[in-house]
């Protein structure tokens, strides 16, 4: 026999007492985004969501998966740490009310080499914010304290949404020749295109720390700005009647995501002197030397979400969304011609 103590879990990297603590610090933050339909707290080996209770009666569940790409490593390399949970919920649930969904509930997957409960709690009560903006109830998560597959104070994030519809309302649906494109205003570059950015950061010479040459603030802070969340806005439009489609502007831009709610042997006309493009996309443009086509194929340039709308109902929908706080743009218009065409020049 040996008195050798023997190792343990703590000394291979993983402090599972540490993990604990976490679920105890963000089970306030959680129960903050408790709906209608929620049916238990944190800390189960699944979590209970009850359909009826949310008020459907027929319903089709929809569901979501996404991150934030390399944006993480900005708020890694800055510590700003407060708000890309947000940008998390608002990759899934904006993709979520594309098809008509509203989004329901919300699991979380955190994973670094070493878990810091302050920086962990720190980003799912930013995840558990922009469950609340939206609705949508954080019942569920996943944190995984990894040694030796992370660099020191790295971490990853995906998320992953859940929705509901009644059975025969899901969109696209309805899309015509004629209907008209409103765009709603993006705040930033939201979460797509980062290792570009991050290029252009460097070829300019800057550090995160460093005054933004395009906004207030200082360049890590103006790049942080989380991705604006259109689903209440969204569903209200939806509800109000006369929505045939919504695209959300991601990865792909105005010109990759537009065609995908859009019929076969259809296609859209955007006018580019319809919006301003925001100082962000013209600094990033200019700074990089992108073409026009780059610009638009690669970041959401100024428009975050496209509604396509029935022609006569275009005008009660701007004053609609208008009223929710939404900037809202008459961008163009469906065509009978396959593929997304501009006129005018953005740059």
């Amino acid at each position: 026999m040996t008195t050798e103590n023997g190792l343990t879990y703590a000394q291979a990297g993983v402090d599972i007492d540490a993990g604990n603590a976490l679920v105890e610090r963000i089970k306030p933050a959680a129960k903050r985004t408790s709906r209608p339909g929620t049916m238990s707290g944190l800390g189960g080996f699944g979590a209970l969501f009850d359909l009826k209770a949310a008020g459907y009666s027929d319903p089709v569940l929809v569901a979501a998966t996404d991150g934030v790409g390399t944006k993480l490593r900005i708020a890694i390399d800055t510590g700003v740490v407060d708000t890309i949970g947000i940008d998390l919920v608002a990759m899934c649930v904006n993709d979520l009310v594309c098809q008509g969904a509203e989004p329901l509930f919300f699991l979380d997957y955190f994973a670094t080499g070493k878990l810091d409960v302050d920086q962990a709690a720190r980003i799912i009560e930013g995840i558990a914010e922009g469950c609340a903006r939206s609705g949508c109830a954080l019942i569920g998560g996943e944190t995984a304290e990894m040694p030796g597959m992370y660099h020191a104070g790295d971490f990853d994030l995906a998320g992953f949404a859940v929705g509901a519809m009644e059975r025969g309302t899901d969109l696209p649906s309805g899309v015509v020749q004629g209907d008209v494109l409103l765009g709603l205003a993006s705040n930033g570059v939201h979460s797509n295109g980062y290792s570009l950015v991050r290029k252009v950061v460097e070829k300019a010479g800057l550090n995160w720390s460093d005054p933004s040459p395009f906004s207030a603030g200082t360049v890590g802070e103006a790049l942080l700005t989380p991705t604006r969340l259109y689903v209440k806005q969204a569903l209200a439009a939806i509800r109000a009647g006369g929505v045939h489609a919504l695209a959300h502007i991601t990865g792909g831009g105005l010109t990759e995501n537009l065609p995908r709610v859009l019929p076969e042997g259809l296609g859209a006309e955007i006018d580019l002197n319809s919006w301003t493009l925001p100082p962000v996309f013209d600094w990033l443009a200019r700074t990089a030397n992108l073409s026009e086509p780059e610009l638009l194929k690669t970041f959401n340039s100024g428009i975050g979400m496209i509604v396509v709308v029935a022609a006569d109902r275009a005008e009660a929908l701007t004053a609609l969304l208008v009223a929710q706080g939404e900037t809202v743009s008459q961008l163009g218009h469906v065509t009978a011609q396959e593929g997304v065409r501009y006129s005018g020049s953005i740059l």
